[in-house]
């Protein structure tokens, strides 16, 4: 789409879908998240509409890091590893490094269209309502409804894309400035993967168009992906109010899994009483002791590895053995905090996080990144460590 300055072009039914529902009309405005051209249009229809109310496709959180109105300072890293969000937290930042390599290429940072909504409503005093999910219960449905297999895939993708230096031809940057190529990766994200599909899109278009529904004024003008305004558009029109609790809560963990938590450690403390039982407390002890070696050498490792404080990879031995024998902490929420208590990292190092995080050294050179390291080194070393603990200490229980 050409914008010239003097003459701003009518939006096409491709770029702005218009819905009236029982006296009130509500524009439906389909942006590609890396587009200049849906930059210019968001504030075109804006303008040209004066709306009641200009809804957009940002939770508070996302809004904030947009905006950068929520400052590094304030992030509580020792709050997030005790409430178990480092996890979601590593994975925003990877895509948030993956959107921003996207956008330098694209000449636009994603997300500048949903800004531009916000300042042009600003302007004029129009109320905004801020009308998606909460990126954390989104990522954390998705998870809970990923099959283990394609957790793996997913974690695997995600690590690649940091590393990948394909540049995009002149033909392939400019369809992805084409709003109707996301509707076409919904599609095909819809076949390879449904799961996340369904939580990713299906629930987040019934939660947008609840939202939209409940804007006040009898003019809204809701700024979108392009990928979610068919969906949107078919609730809207369909005149059912639908249930949002039921899809802004994170699913409980399974008895199932509950049971596998707390049944491995149940089992490797009653083979150690079998042990000495059977072969007695000398054995029993040895059996111990291996499993306490086992353990704390692969997480101490990991910390290592990770370049962590002295104090952490102590804190790792230390603690591995016993949280492997609890589902209700993992050794590398202990010694991330640790890390981050003995070498916090400094606003600067938040600043340039998604530079580092593009290449190998800067993993390592970052402190908050190397608090991640903290983390999940030392994890993966004490989940080893359990499997050759429980091992070593059932084949002593077998043995004759």
């Amino acid at each position: 789409m050409t914008m010239t300055s003097t003459a701003p072009p009518t939006p096409t039914e491709t770029d702005v879908r218009r819905l009236n529902l029982e006296g009130r009309e509500i524009l439906l405005v389909g942006t590609a998240h890396v587009s200049r051209a849906s930059v210019d249009l968001v504030r075109q229809v804006i303008e040209r509409e004066e709306p009641d109310c200009v809804c957009v496709e940002l939770d508070e959180r996302r809004y904030q890091a947009l905006s950068q109105r929520a400052r590094w300072e304030n992030l509580d890293l020792k709050r997030l590893i005790s409430e178990k969000q480092l996890s979601t937290l590593l994975v925003n930042l990877i895509l948030a490094a993956y959107q921003k390599k996207l956008g330098e290429q694209l000449g636009v940072l994603p997300g500048t269209e949903l800004l531009e909504a916000v300042r042009a409503a600003e302007e004029r005093s129009i109320p905004v309502a801020l009308c998606d999910r909460d990126v954390r219960v989104t990522l954390r449905r998705a998870w809970h409804a990923t099959s283990f297999f394609r957790k793996a895939y997913l974690v695997s993708a995600l690590i690649v894309s940091l590393f990948e230096k394909t540049e995009l031809t002149e033909e392939e940057l400019a369809r992805l400035r084409e709003t109707d190529v996301l509707s076409e990766l919904m599609q095909e994200l819809g076949k390879t993967l449904p799961e996340i599909k369904e939580v990713v899109i299906d629930e987040r278009d019934t939660y947008l168009a609840e939202k939209i529904r409940s804007a006040r004024g009898n003019r809204v003008v809701a700024v979108v992906g392009a990928g979610h305004v068919e969906g949107i558009a078919k609730i809207l029109e369909a005149g059912k109010g639908s249930d949002l609790e039921a899809i802004n809560t994170i699913p409980p963990v399974s008895p199932a899994w509950k049971m596998l938590g707390w049944g491995i450690p149940a089992l490797i403390i009653g083979a150690l009483l079998l042990i000495a039982w059977r072969h007695g407390a000398s054995t029993a002890g040895s059996s111990l002791l291996y499993w306490i070696l086992a353990n704390g050498i692969p997480c101490a490792i990991g910390a290592a590895l990770a370049l962590g404080h002295p104090l952490t990879i102590m804190t790792g031995f230390a603690a591995a053995p016993v949280t492997s024998l609890t589902p209700v902490i993992g050794a590398g929420y202990v010694t991330a905090f640790v890390q981050v208590m003995t070498r916090p990292p400094v606003v600067r190092e938040f600043e340039t996080v998604l530079d580092s995080m593009a290449t190998l050294q800067g993993w390592w050179r970052n402190k908050l990144l190397r608090v991640f390291l903290a983390f999940l080194l030392p994890g993966v070393g004490s989940l080893v460590g359990t499997w050759i603990g429980g091992y070593e200490i059932f084949s002593t229980l077998l043995r004759p």
